[in-house]
């Protein structure tokens, strides 16, 4: 007896094409019948494309016939497009069958061992790959000009849902990840977090992809650089960029493009560089004279206890101290650069006067940064006009201009995000600075890790070097603090505002 076996396939679509499955089998079975072979196994492949041959039942229907080499003569299938429809997988598969002494039989279709047979079965197989790619082109027809419309073809980002189409648009927020996804955006505009900051705190709210998985740190890189957030669709690969979308932002430009300046390196981060081991703020901060590198820390363990320690890395022996010693000899070094009250006075008046003349140049550079930015839309405009109405250029030319302009245009909204300045509370925060400075000491023995790297970046942004007895060499002091130089005038001492305004004739 001749032994076959039976390959049917549906994509979800085709169910309703008069291709389901019963049909497929019905004639297969009806085609075994009339050829005299013993249907020996049926595999049912339900809602896979024809276009890959990484399928389920597939796969499994290649095993059954190896493991049956000589029982299984013939491979029936309903057509060659419930097969394949890429002709090198099916002559690559028909190949491999061919190897374990199987040949492929359709049940529509007139193909055999002849040469006319064969030559049937290549213009079959031709025919079923340019059905393919007709249905691939007018696929990827249809997407494009839905993008153009402004709607999210693609599966939706952390933070949204696909939207079903009776709610005429494309995309939703989706309510557990949308306020945690925004929350992200507005960490990182402050400023005061790097990535992997950011990362972390994402994590701990329980921002997770749509598989229920924690964010990795590429994933959060690409969410803070994903225009769709800002509800701007923009798919290079399909020929769409900066198209508004159908759907309701999740955040702000102003906030979309404040990151993008932080990202980029227009607007410095403020977030200090983590040395994360808190029981040693000053790791890697306190640098050694003798090496030039930063300390490390550690704990060694005594007869009956561990004691901390600050020493120089692998290599250099110059500096061990104890972790008292350094960090109370750091703490008098704050203390020396407690400033006076006249000093505080005079450095307030300086920097509301300074606050307020950059506030003054920043709103000029905004609107600079505006004007450019209208400007360039006012040319994508015309050239959107010049090539879809007046058909005046053709696509190379149109692709090659707008490729350009929507590269400066993006530029040019970076830099009006990069030049603007918070609104802050100045007096207020100047008036916290005149009780929390001359408290600096304290507080930093008192503060967190985090805090205590502000401090120190604060009032040391060059780090500070060590020689194994002390502090030495000239240290280089945030801008405010290297105005410390008291002046003699008869029995006042003032502070020299030489440094904090400009000096006039």
């Amino acid at each position: 007896m001749v032994g076959a076996v039976v390959y049917v396939r549906v994509s979800t679509k085709e169910q309703t094409e008069n291709l389901s499955l019963p049909t497929q089998l019905r004639a297969c079975e009806e085609y075994c019948r009339r050829q005299g072979y013993e249907v020996l196994e049926r595999f049912h492949e339900e809602g896979e494309s024809a276009k890959t041959t990484d399928r389920s039942q597939l796969q499994n229907l290649l095993t059954y016939c190896r493991l049956n080499k000589g029982r299984v003569h013939f491979v029936v299938v309903f057509n060659l497009t419930r097969f394949a429809r890429d002709k090198y997988d099916h002559f690559a598969l028909r190949s491999h069958l061919q190897s374990l002494g199987i040949s492929l039989r359709s049940a529509t279709e007139p193909i055999d061992d002849t040469s006319t047979g064969k030559l049937m079965e290549g213009v079959l197989a031709a025919f079923a790959q340019f059905d393919n790619d007709v249905r691939s082109d007018r696929t990827r027809a249809g997407m494009k000009a839905a993008l153009e419309l402004g709607r999210w073809v693609f599966l939706a980002p952390i933070g949204y849902l696909n939207a079903p189409r009776s709610m005429g648009r494309s995309l939703m927020h989706d309510t557990e990840r949308g306020p945690l996804v925004r929350r992200a955006f507005e960490d990182y505009a402050t400023g005061r977090y790097t990535k992997e900051q950011l990362l972390k705190r994402a994590r701990t709210w329980g921002l997770t992809n749509r598989r229920g998985k924690l964010l990795t740190s590429q994933a959060i890189g690409v969410l803070l650089r994903n225009q769709l957030y800002a509800g701007i669709v923009d798919v290079p690969e399909y020929g769409v960029r900066g198209k508004r979308g159908d759907f309701e932002p999740l955040i702000s430009d102003e906030l979309f493009y404040r990151v993008q300046a932080i990202l980029s390196g227009r607007v410095p981060s403020t977030a200090p560089r983590q040395r994360a081991h808190p029981d040693f703020p000053l790791r890697g901060f306190v640098r050694c004279e003798s090496c030039g590198r930063g300390l490390t820390g550690s704990w060694s363990k005594g007869r009956s206890e561990y004691y901390a320690y600050y020493h120089c890395r692998p290599g250099c022996r110059a500096v061990n101290v104890s972790k008292a010693m350094l960090e109370g000899l750091f703490a008098d070094e704050l203390a020396l650069l407690q400033p006076t009250p006249g000093y505080m006075r005079l450095l307030k008046e300086s920097v509301l006067r300074i606050w307020k003349t950059r506030k003054a140049a920043v709103r000029e550079e905004i609107e600079s940064a505006e004007r450019a930015a209208k400007a360039i839309q006012q040319k994508l405009d015309r050239l959107d006009e010049a090539f879809l109405f007046e058909r005046s250029i053709d696509i190379e030319t149109y692709d090659r201009h707008a490729e350009k302009l929507r590269e400066e245009l993006t530029l040019a909204r970076i830099d009006r995000h990069s030049g603007q300045l918070d609104e802050l509370d100045v007096e207020g925060i100047v008036a916290f600075a005149e009780r929390v400075l001359p408290r600096a000491a304290d507080l930093w023995v008192q503060a967190s890790l985090e805090q205590r790297q502000r401090f120190q970046l604060l009032f040391f942004p060059g780090g500070i070097a060590f020689d194994g007895k002390g502090f030495v060499g000239t240290r280089v002091t945030a801008q405010a603090f290297s105005y410390l130089r008291e002046i003699q005038t008869g029995n006042e001492r003032v502070v020299d505002q030489t440094g904090i305004e400009p000096v006039t004739s």
